[in-house]
Order: C-alpha cells, then structure tokens, then sequence
C-alpha cells in the first residue's frame, strides 16, 4: 500500500471519490474543475460496442474513460487533455485502477493529433466540451477551471473538426453541451460529415427548459434524427427521478 501510494504522489489539495461502479476510485484536486453529472449522462448515452476503440476529447480527470470502461468495455479509450497537470492527475487515476493497458491519457493538443492517434481509423469519439464561448461569461481566474469551462484552447467546430478526423467510416460521435448552440452543433456536425442521429434534451424539472442536449451523430450516416423522450433530473421536490437512479445504477429509495 505505501509503495503505491508512493507511485499514485497524492497533492494536499487531491481527493480519492469512490465511483461506485466496478470498484474505481478517481482522484479530483478540489481547486480545479471536479466532474459533474454530464459526464455521468453522456457515458450512459454513449451506446458504443464492446472492444471498441474510442477517444475521449479533453478528457479533464479520466471521468469518461472510466466510465465507459465500467459500462461498455471498450477495448482502448485514448483520453486527449491539454493541460499537463490535469493529464498527470487523470493518469494516476487510471493507475489507481490498474487500467494502464485499457485507458491512455495523452497530454496533448487535440488540434495537433497528426501522429499522435490514427486517423479514420477510430469507432467512437465522447466529448464533453467547454460550454462557454470564448466570448462570453466572466473567465475563471483559475487556469485550470477557465480552460474546462470557456473555449479557450478549443472552440465547439475545433472538437468537431478533430472528432471527424479521428472516427472511420460509420464511427459514432457523443456529446453533451448546451441546447442554445445546438444550432450551431447540427450545423457543424453536418459541415463535417457526421450526421446527426440521436438528440436528447435534459430538463432539470417538468416544466422547466432544458439545461443540456445530448447529441450522437455518425460519419457518413443517411440523415434521419431520432428525438429520445426528454430526461429529468429531478422529481417536483429535490429528488432524482427514477431515470437518473437507472442511469447511475442504483435504486429509488
């Protein structure tokens, strides 16, 4: 245990979150931007195939590679991250879990993948962008949590532009992102060849507007869009709805 708390070199500031699927644990830094439920959301969306080569696009802490692992064992999951410390606390993570031959982490660019990952050559690309256009918002003052948020080091065509370049032929593309800019995601999405397929909105409540919009589209897919009945988060009250429980695979009390 101490030689691999050695290897893991946990920071003051780290925490170790018990993910309660498959026994992994993630390793969060409580100053940088923690994983929330959309990365929860879009791991269950993600219908990828089993032995599955796949690449997560600014991967941030490892969250969705780990979860894809849990839930669709997927043969390799690249997680692409730009920053470098960011990357370093993901591939411990994933060391933690002992999943070094299944999940690799790259610090890197994913404007410059040339080299780095194979080309047409992948069957499925998550990703759960920042949000914020690069105009908009007031900017985290911390480095960390402004480059997961705003559309800094990436803007939304970047991630869709590189995700296109990555998936071969009939591949699948998964995203979670805002429903204000799904214009633009469907328009893009289409500049690039990946048909939109399956959309998804998700409402905090009955009654309220949507928060989130999941998206699947397929390269060089024949148009045809399915709209999946809207999901919930909670109950009139503060309760999660039966969904999210399924979705996280646990009971309603």
């Amino acid at each position: 245990m101490d030689m691999m708390a050695c290897e893991l070199n946990f920071q003051s500031d780290e925490k170790t979150e018990d993910l309660q699927i498959e026994g992994l644990k993630i390793i969060q830094n409580k100053k940088w931007f923690c994983f929330g439920m959309d990365a929860v959301l879009l791991s269950d969306f993600a219908d990828i195939k089993k032995h599955s080569k796949v690449v997560d696009l600014g991967t941030g802490t490892g969250i969705i590679p780990l979860l894809l692992w849990a839930k669709r064992k997927p043969s390799i999951v690249y997680g692409i991250e730009i920053q470098k410390e960011v990357a370093e606390m993901a591939k411990r993570s994933i060391l933690l879990n002992g999943l070094e031959e299944s999940i690799k982490i790259l610090n890197a660019d994913m404007l410059r993948l040339d080299g780095v990952l194979e080309f047409n050559s992948f069957d499925a690309v998550v990703t759960n962008p920042p949000y914020i256009e690069s105009n908009g918002g007031i900017v985290n003052p911390h480095g960390n949590k402004a480059l997961s948020r705003h559309e800094i080091s990436c803007c939304l065509e970047d991630v869709i532009k590189t995700a296109a370049k990555l998936l071969k032929q009939y591949g699948s593309f998964y995203m979670i992102h805002r429903p204000y800019r799904l214009v633009d995601i469907m328009a893009l999405m289409r500049q690039y060849k990946l048909e939109p397929k399956k959309m998804r909105l998700i409402h905090p409540r009955k009654g309220e507007k949507p928060n989130m919009v999941l998206i699947k589209g397929v390269k060089l897919g024949n148009p045809e869009l399915t709209v999946e009945p809207p999901l919930y988060i909670y109950d009139q009250a503060t309760q999660y709805t039966e969904d999210i429980y399924k979705i996280y695979g646990l009971e309603k009390p």
